[in-house]
């Protein structure tokens, strides 16, 4: 347990996530599924490819992961790629008993503020109205829409910082 001024209070942490570690990388699947499935819900589509990652294909994806803890335990995490002067967002995840809990957007501006660069990229489902005002609300620029097929389409966002 973290404790804060010896006070028993639990402290709640941001840090990067060894994804090479077989058990990080299943706690780390344990939040994603049952965040993408959320989505797929709202979506109306199951294709949403980190609903078919592995321990393997996260081992191998060449993303860099931070996760957001409470007493040990993953609740949340956001994975990135740093290409020149942009933070490209691949995952932004919270597990469901941990919705509506400012999670979210203490792993963005976790971000924001570790890599101060000239751009921040996300995409989401369209019709992912939760992710899509999100986004909004955080300063980021609806760029352009991208049909995958007849029943999914992302949007791609971008933030100027």
């Amino acid at each position: 347990m973290e404790k804060d001024n010896n006070l028993d209070v639990r402290v709640p942490m941001i840090k990067i996530i060894d994804i090479s570690n077989r058990k990080n990388a299943e706690d780390l699947l344990n939040v994603q599924i049952p965040s993408y499935k959320v989505e797929a819900e709202i979506i109306g589509s199951y294709e949403i490819p980190p609903l078919k990652d592995t321990v393997y294909t996260l081992q191998h994806c060449d993303e860099t992961f931070f996760g957001y803890y409470e007493n040990k335990q993953l609740c949340g995490a956001i994975s990135i790629k740093v290409i020149d002067d942009e933070v490209d967002i691949h995952r932004l995840i919270v597990h469901p008993n941990h919705f509506r809990k400012g999670i979210a957007q203490l792993l963005l501006n976790f971000i924001g503020n570790k890599f101060r660069l000239e751009t921040i990229k996300v995409s989401t489902g369209s019709k992912n109205a939760p992710a899509v005002s999100f986004y909004n609300k955080n300063g980021f620029q609806n760029i352009k829409e991208v049909m995958v097929n007849k029943q999914l389409s992302i949007i791609l966002f971008e933030k100027k910082l």
